[in-house]
């Protein structure tokens, strides 16, 4: 599975994000060891008060799971995971949580554990952690059967679609995914050899050449933001200059955003509203089938928890009673019976325990699988609204290049770029 890890302080934004229940269908809180608090929040704010005894700024460390898309790791895979993790990293028998995360039909997990040794009052130092995390991933993929991405594949093979965060970022302030504006850049650029050409196909896609303050080449969409040319298209500076000359050809970021919005037409916003409109109620259907099933996948598993504990009450006072007590308690004990006795109980209650977590396991695959059908309808639509959208933008490239004489006032260009923003279910 993809392990990524992060020293960090905020203890408490932490425990905010991990148990935010508006992301994700489902949030369990499967292990809080060497803590007195019962919750996670509590657990790490005795971790930063314990920290506030050394210099150490960074007191935790957070590592996520997340297996393949396709597959479904269970409880056990995922302790094992963070068991060796832990061990990889030199972060043995330091107090650590797990919360578990359920969305879009996948399950993935969450650890994190206290840098803080309570005995040396040191932070436990993690050199080169991202490497040890890079080869015991691959390890695991290795151990799953699972199929190697190309990043943990021998000799590299880094995708051309990987996102730096600010780009992550970036485009998660569009609503946009942030692949497709990458490929419409990396398409454009394989298809021209010159400034003209280059030009030319970024705004058969809505982007607009400019001059850039400090990274020579710049496109704007049509919202006015702002996209490197060198990192969108994945190509060195060096080469977009070879291929495009010298920007101070182009427009201003300002200029060139000042046409975008001059020559935006009523018409075009009316069909932007109306199209974003159609979409949000395409999705609603979706968004209520959603919400009925997480509450319906809730209701199970809390009826499942009950029932579970009531039966190992049940079976624990069913043990309780084969051990005898007073003269035939003492009988049992001196004969050796009470040793045998024993000994089964606790074969008994592991089996219980085994069974109990093969139970959740199950009913937790059935209802991702139910998820995930789910998801298939959701991304079919998403991808039939990113069709619109796309000959919505060459519309609006379209009306910009082609049509000067469209335009507004000043004061009402600069009132309302308008763009096009997905409704995400």
């Amino acid at each position: 599975m993809i392990l990524k890890g992060s020293q960090r302080s905020g203890g408490n934004a932490l425990a905010a994000h991990l148990m935010n229940e508006h992301d994700n269908d489902h949030i369990t809180l499967f292990e809080l060891r060497g803590f007195i608090s019962n919750d996670l929040k509590g657990a790490f704010q005795e971790i930063h008060a314990v920290s506030k005894g050394t210099r150490c700024q960074q007191y935790l460390f957070s590592l996520s799971l997340n297996p393949p898309q396709n597959e479904t790791a269970s409880e056990p895979d995922f302790v094992a995971a963070v068991d060796r993790a832990e061990e990889a990293l030199g972060l043995g028998e330091q107090p650590r949580a797990i919360v578990f995360h359920e969305k879009n039909g996948r399950r993935h997990a969450h650890a994190v554990w206290s840098r803080i040794d309570v005995e040396t009052m040191t932070a436990v130092n993690l050199p080169h952690f991202k490497l040890r995390l890079n080869s015991l991933a691959k390890e695991l993929y290795l151990d799953h059967g699972w199929e190697l991405p190309d990043g943990l594949k021998a000799g590299g093979g880094k995708s051309p679609l990987n996102f730096t965060l600010d780009e992550w970022q970036q485009a998660k302030r569009l609503d946009l995914d942030p692949r497709e504006i990458k490929q419409s850049f990396q398409e454009a650029w394989g298809r021209s050899d010159s400034l003209a050409a280059f030009k030319n196909a970024l705004e058969e896609r809505g982007y607009f050449l400019a001059k850039g303050d400090r990274r020579g080449f710049v496109a704007l969409d049509t919202n006015g933001e702002v996209f490197s040319v060198a990192r969108y298209t994945g190509v060195k500076t060096k080469e977009v200059s070879a291929k495009l000359g010298d920007p101070s050809r182009l427009k201003s970021v300002d200029q060139v955003r000042s046409d975008i919005r001059n020559k935006l037409s009523d018409q075009l916003e009316g069909f932007i509203d109306q199209v974003c409109a159609k979409h949000q109620a395409e999705m609603q259907p979706f968004q209520k089938a959603r919400a009925e099933m997480v509450k319906s996948h809730r209701a199970e598993r809390k009826t499942l928890k009950a029932g579970q504990k009531q039966r190992w009450n049940q079976e624990t006072r069913t043990r309780s009673a084969r051990l005898n007590k007073g003269l035939k308690g003492l009988w049992q004990t001196l004969s050796g019976a009470a040793s045998k006795i024993k000994a089964e109980n606790i074969e008994d209650a592991l089996a219980c325990l085994k069974r109990d977590q093969e139970q959740r396991d199950a009913m937790v695959a059935a209802q991702l699988r139910e998820r995930q059908q789910l998801q298939k309808q959701i991304e079919k639509q998403r991808r039939k609204q990113a069709q619109e959208r796309r000959m919505l933008d060459r519309e609006i490239a379209s009306a910009m290049r082609f049509d000067p004489d469209t335009h507004h006032s000043q004061s009402r260009a600069q009132s309302r770029a308008p763009t096009y923003r997905g409704p995400t279910p």
